[in-house]
């Protein structure tokens, strides 16, 4: 995806890439961006970005109600729902 590779030549030389610094990257991006902004990236992918995008959310979030289930109480996940806006 474009946007992946403008993020990563922008901060690859100033971040360690560690899961910190990318949720950090990730969340500072969403919170610069409206509503309008994430719909006309999402119209601007292609097929199989698309289902990439859809696949992650769909595998992250099916984990984290596994494991509500499993272990009867809320875990920390790897994809942390906020309200940006």
């Amino acid at each position: 995806m474009k946007l992946v590779d403008e993020l990563y030549e922008m901060y690859r030389n100033k971040l360690t890439g560690d899961e910190e610094d990318i949720d950090m990257l990730a969340f500072a991006f969403l919170e610069e961006m409206s509503h309008e902004d994430l719909i006309a990236l999402i119209q601007d992918m292609d097929k199989q970005e698309l289902y990439d995008l859809m696949g992650l959310y769909l595998i992250e979030s099916l984990k984290g109600k596994f494991a509500q289930e499993e272990y009867g109480q809320h875990r920390t996940h790897t994809y942390y729902p906020r309200n940006i806006h």
